[in-house]
């Protein structure tokens, strides 16, 4: 379903400009920008994808990750076709590395009206716009967002972060929760962004890979970290970090390290980071699994820098699945699996303790 896109210019000769995403990509007349889905016809922009679902389904927030935002509750989660970064060890290929000109073959249309009939009709008190990345049909998120919280849903993005400033705000009035990659921080040197207020080590700047660059095939992570400054400081998201960390490309321990310390200096210590672990995909069959040890390498890394809530993940039943209270270490948040076991939280403080533990929203 052709709908004109928001954030473009029109140019000479019938080209555009976008300005959804750093790519900042200038179109032909009847091709399309990176992220495969927004279109230039005519010498004007459209999104080929408003309303088109290729999945979805009600998940427990738990499965986003999402560990300190309505726990236990549902949310209704919805997928495109298309993405702004080609990840070479991507779980939802089918999707993301999909383009628009296909037709929109695997996907149905559902209306902003019906998206919030249908998240009430599965029990869910929120929507998510994940599976693919959400930023490329941000002209259907707007508007399904605008309506889900009339109707007191929540909202969250489920996104690689890598947006302007200019469509981060037009959402953000909208938008509850922000939970974003941050895939790798060795892309960030001094010889690409010379006037920068983000610290990088020396020892960093000459490290063995650009993830950013040599995986997920974009410049550098900048505008994914101003970002989600952006949504949390700006708007007032509950924002939280995730990192897949894969064997030889991003477990680094310095790597590791520079990213928790930039979350406590940025986003705060009470920020959430999860280290999912990595298995061989697409790409990178050839790489075996990260190994439970650095993972939990990993977790000491980032309560060593300061974060209070460190998760390890795709690791069932490990014990940093769950949370424990930061002061006195009691077991407040039990998980199995995607599901919450135990709760002894209240009134968002230990019940031992009666440390303030920051989670937004009830439980169940």
């Amino acid at each position: 379903m052709e709908h004109e896109a928001l954030f473009y210019h029109s140019k000479d000769d019938k080209k555009v400009s976008c300005y959804l995403c750093p790519h900042k990509c200038v179109i032909a007349n009847g091709k399309l920008g990176y992220c495969g889905v927004r279109k230039n016809i005519g010498g004007k922009l459209y999104s080929m994808i408003y309303g088109r679902v290729s999945s979805a389904c009600a998940d427990a927030i738990e499965k986003k990750p999402l560990y300190h935002f309505y726990p236990g509750s549902y949310t209704f989660s919805i997928g495109s076709l298309g993405c702004n970064m080609r990840c070479r060890h991507c779980q939802n290929w089918q999707i993301a590395h999909s383009r628009a000109d296909n037709g929109g073959r695997g996907t149905s249309y559902i209306s902003p009206e019906e998206l919030i009939n249908l998240s009430l009709e599965n029990k869910c008190i929120g929507i998510s716009w994940t599976y693919n990345e959400p930023t490329i049909w941000i002209e259907y998120a707007i508007d399904g967002a605008k309506l889900a919280k009339e109707k007191g849903q929540y909202t969250v993005f489920v996104t690689n972060g890598y947006i302007e400033p200019e469509a981060l705000d037009a959402i953000g009035p909208y938008l509850d929760a922000y939970r974003v990659d941050i895939k790798g921080f060795d892309s960030y040197r001094k010889n690409e962004v010379p006037e920068t207020d983000i610290k990088v080590s020396a020892e960093l700047q000459d490290s063995r890979h650009c993830f950013y660059r040599d995986v997920a095939n974009v410049k550098s992570v900048e505008p994914i970290l101003k970002a989600a400054i952006r949504a949390k400081s700006k708007w007032s998201m509950h924002v939280e970090i995730i990192t897949n960390v894969v064997p030889g490309y991003n477990d680094d321990t310095n790597e590791l390290r520079e990213i928790a310390g930039w979350i406590v200096q940025n986003l705060g210590d009470e920020t959430p980071w999860h280290l999912s672990r990595f298995y061989p995909y697409l790409e990178l069959s050839h790489v075996p699994p990260t190994p439970v040890s650095i993972l939990e390498l990993a977790r000491k890394i980032g309560v060593e820098e300061g974060l209070k809530y460190v998760y390890t993940g795709n690791v069932p039943g490990h014990k940093w699945e769950n949370t424990y209270c930061y002061n006195c270490g009691k077991l407040l948040i039990e998980r199995a699996g995607f599901g919450v076991k135990t709760f002894e939280i209240e009134n968002g403080m230990c019940t031992k303790c009666g440390a303030n533990i920051p989670i937004v929203g009830g439980f169940g």
